[in-house]
């Protein structure tokens, strides 16, 4: 099968559908106390009076040049409070930040932005005098006067522009032929197994296709957008699946679904993460729709039997667990059913709980009958 027709299939096999589609990948969101920054014991860097650094994760390669174009994710609190006023995680979405052209608040996030390599996570403490100055922000984001702050950060990679043009003074063209050269490097890094590599140049390529960016175009420009950004998505589900990183495979189906309903590969990509987390009601839906789209696709076929066998083993368990054969040894043999269950691929943890409340309240009425016959 050429790349072309395979593109047109709806591909279980993830390495084969991502080097022949446009690929971008969504970096998993660190994991966060919400009551305020991270707490960590590293040394303390000094990069300017108002703004020093602590390492959480070292990166790799060579730290960007003045006005190379940054892709990164952060989160900012102010110090005194830990009140935290932005975060681009929730966003689902990096931000861009040309190094020398940032806005005046951000002069301290620049300066740690600088010293940073690819792939490098670090807190940056920041002097009020580099972010929000003396009087503060009022309305978005909203930061006290004279608060000191706190960013934590990821970068993610950067493009070294050497006219200093930024992705805003792109042109659309220009935009959607940048996203199309990170997704071309990042298929060459996941063909070659270094799936880190290939992860960033994901993450960029997306970036140049950002909601505000989505928003101003109409007619062919969409399509021509939507033409690299849809397969980025779909491309993210696959690798996410792989990951076993379900949850987050649903969510970027449903980005593709809002623009297109009946997408067949988002369909069944998020019928497969639905799947494995124990959907199967929405799994099942999402199958279906596909095949009334897709009917000769022999994937989708194989996961609605899947589905089906999955269907029915859990229904003769239940058969089994209630039976009434409530003897001596029926604690340790439903015991053990219940854990035939828990380790079945497809079993939902809201089902482990019905039934072991169904058959609690059985053995309890047996009981019942007994003492009082």
């Amino acid at each position: 099968m050429d790349d072309d027709a395979r593109d047109q299939s709806n591909g279980v096999d993830v390495k084969d559908d991502i080097v022949t589609e446009s690929s971008a990948f969504v970096r998993e969101e660190p994991s966060q106390d919400d009551n305020g920054p991270l707490k960590i014991d590293g040394e303390m860097e000094i990069l300017h009076e108002k703004v020093k650094k602590q390492i959480i994760k070292e990166g790799q390669g060579q730290k960007p040049a003045m006005s190379s174009t940054c892709f990164l994710h952060y989160r900012a609190w102010t110090q005194k409070t830990s009140h935290k006023f932005e975060d681009t995680w929730q966003e689902q979405r990096p931000f861009e930040l040309v190094l020398g052209k940032e806005k005046k608040e951000m002069a301290g996030l620049g300066i740690g932005v600088a010293s940073m390599k690819s792939g490098e996570r670090a807190l940056f403490h920041v002097g009020w005098e580099l972010g929000y100055g003396e009087e503060g922000s009022f309305s978005f984001p909203n930061v006290p006067p004279m608060a000191d702050l706190i960013y934590e950060v990821e970068l993610i990679g950067f493009d070294d522009i050497k006219d200093g043009k930024a992705r805003s003074d792109m042109t659309v063209e220009e935009r959607i032929e940048a996203a199309d050269r990170r997704k071309v490097e990042g298929n060459n890094y996941f063909k070659e197994e270094k799936l880190e590599d290939a992860m960033q140049q994901y993450e960029m390529a997306i970036a140049y296709m950002g909601d505000d960016f989505m928003f101003q175009l109409f007619g062919k420009y969409r399509d021509m957008a939507l033409a690299v950004k849809n397969p980025c998505h779909l491309n993210i589900a696959a690798c996410l699946i792989k990951l076993k990183r379900y949850e987050e495979a649903i969510g970027q189906c449903t980005v593709v679904l809002s623009e297109d309903e009946n997408n067949v590969k988002a369909l069944f990509r998020r019928g497969k993460a639905r799947a494995e987390l124990g959907q199967t009601d929405s799994a099942r839906e999402d199958f279906e729709k596909a095949r009334k789209h897709a009917p000769q696709d022999k994937a989708i076929v194989k996961e609605l039997r899947l589905l089906a066998e999955h269907d029915k083993a859990v229904y003769q368990k239940q058969k089994e667990l209630y039976k009434g054969n409530f003897g001596v040894n029926w604690p340790a043999t439903r015991a053990s059913d219940l854990l035939f269950l828990s380790g079945s691929r497809r079993m939902s943890s809201l089902m482990h709980v019905s039934i072991l409340e169904t058959v609690l309240k059985a053995y309890k009425n047996s009981i019942g009958k007994i003492i009082y016959n």
